[in-house]
């Protein structure tokens, strides 16, 4: 098969996106601004996800539990993923005024429960099975994170890899 020049022009810019997306490198998108145009005081999409001990629904915490919080989108084949988890459970532990979810997207949910329990994370993983998640919150790439309010609004969007550093950081800005 013969492709045309701006064919494969086109190719490798794609592949290059793909590359970057999951490299774990940010794309500095983390000041709520968006890639994609929404603006920083966009509504957070309301989802309701099965998780290893029961279910998770954010309208459900918002309306009962008053915390804000950070959304994180994986997959058990992403290996940036598999390397922040560790670092986004130590904040878990370090921020109890924020809960913290870990939303399996563009995976399986038998590979997503087999990953979760080899990682052995304490704070709440769910399981996007329908896809919904996925396609409300559109990452660019995985890991693409998401601060939430107390009160449902997205403050920032982090699509890359996060340190313990950097979430104790953007959680001293947004929550003080």
């Amino acid at each position: 098969m013969k492709f045309s020049g701006s064919r494969v022009a086109i190719m490798v810019g794609l592949t290059a996106i793909a590359i970057a997306a999951c490299s774990g490198q940010s794309n500095g998108t983390t000041d709520g601004s968006s890639p994609t145009g929404a603006a920083p005081s966009e509504v957070a999409p309301m989802f309701t996800v099965p998780t290893t001990d029961g279910t998770f629904s954010l309208s459900e915490h918002l309306a009962n539990d008053g915390r804000p919080v950070f959304l994180n989108l994986w997959a058990s084949w992403c290996f940036p993923c598999r390397e922040e988890m560790p670092a986004i459970d130590a904040a878990a532990a370090s921020h109890p005024e924020v809960a913290f979810i870990g939303v399996s997207v563009q995976d399986t949910t038998a590979e997503a429960t087999a990953f979760a329990e080899e990682i052995g994370v304490q704070y709440t993983l769910g399981f996007d099975e329908e896809g919904t998640v996925d396609a409300a919150y559109t990452p660019l790439g995985l890991p693409a994170s998401f601060i939430i309010s107390a009160d449902g609004v997205i403050l920032e969007r982090i699509f890359g890899k996060v340190t313990e550093a950097d979430l104790d950081e953007k959680f001293s800005k947004h929550f003080g």
